[in-house]
């Protein structure tokens, strides 16, 4: 793979499994220095990145995003080592399903505290860094069921369509300045969350996909490469479905 991003800093915030490890590895692959935040980082003696070269351009650290002073004192720790970040991919988040009825209010903020305030706090320390160096690319990890909804899943929804909002007014804001601001929105991925879903449910998923199957952790990270490349230069405040054909 080509190195497009060599020189680049890299921060992916809930990057130590799933679909933010596959992002982490991508954007290392293709030269970037990363660096993996995650609410529970990997044990010690957990090989994170099993590739001993590009291992040694990941550095993890812990991250609550949902706290101000956690996320203020790891960017600027990232600053004080990198001198720079030149992509944001905003990728934690939680569910919390429950049918609305049945759904109490802890549910309901701990999800939209995680999902759309964490964007909201991290977005906002890393553009002042973004704004000063007149570049920056931001990805919001968004979700289909931000834009279609889905039953019992109340919570998380809102948190994602709420994300569609907030990406196109940062793309808004900081345009001129030359940071880019995207939202992509995934279908049924296959992880290991996924996984343990049982073969019927998974079947009923795949029903309404064109493509007939779930999308691989691997294909979201594509398309985060992407909008982090100078091929995506004139894109900015776009929503992109990830999802197989399962919204149209």
């Amino acid at each position: 793979m080509c190195n497009r991003f060599e020189n680049k800093i890299a921060v992916v915030t809930g990057g130590c499994r799933g679909i933010g490890k596959a992002i982490v590895e991508r954007l290392l692959k293709e030269g970037a220095k990363v660096y993996a935040l995650d609410y529970a980082i990997p044990n010690a003696e957990e090989v994170f990145i099993t590739d001993a070269e590009l291992a040694k351009n990941a550095i993890v650290k812990q991250l609550d995003v949902t706290n101000f002073e956690q996320v203020q004192s790891v960017m600027d720790a990232i600053i004080a080592e990198s001198q720079r970040i030149d992509f944001l991919i905003n990728n934690a988040g939680i569910t919390r399903d429950n049918l609305l009825m049945r759904m109490n209010e802890s549910d309901w903020d701990a999800v939209l505290s995680t999902n759309l305030k964490g964007v909201f706090l991290c977005t906002k320390v890393v553009s002042r860094y973004m704004m000063s160096q007149r570049y920056g690319r931001i990805v919001n990890m968004g979700s289909v069921v931000g834009v279609m909804g889905n039953a019992g899943q109340a919570n998380y929804s809102a948190s994602k369509a709420g994300l569609i909002g907030f990406t196109k007014s940062v793309a808004k804001e900081l345009g001129s300045r030359n940071i880019l601001c995207n939202y992509v929105a995934p279908g049924f991925v296959r992880t290991p969350m996924t996984d343990v879903l049982s073969d019927e449910v998974k079947q009923e998923f795949l029903k309404g996909i064109p493509l007939k199957r779930a999308a691989e952790a691997e294909d979201i990270a594509n398309v985060v490469s992407f909008f982090c490349s100078e091929d995506a230069s004139y894109l900015t405040g776009q929503v992109v479905h990830i999802d197989g054909g399962m919204v149209m």
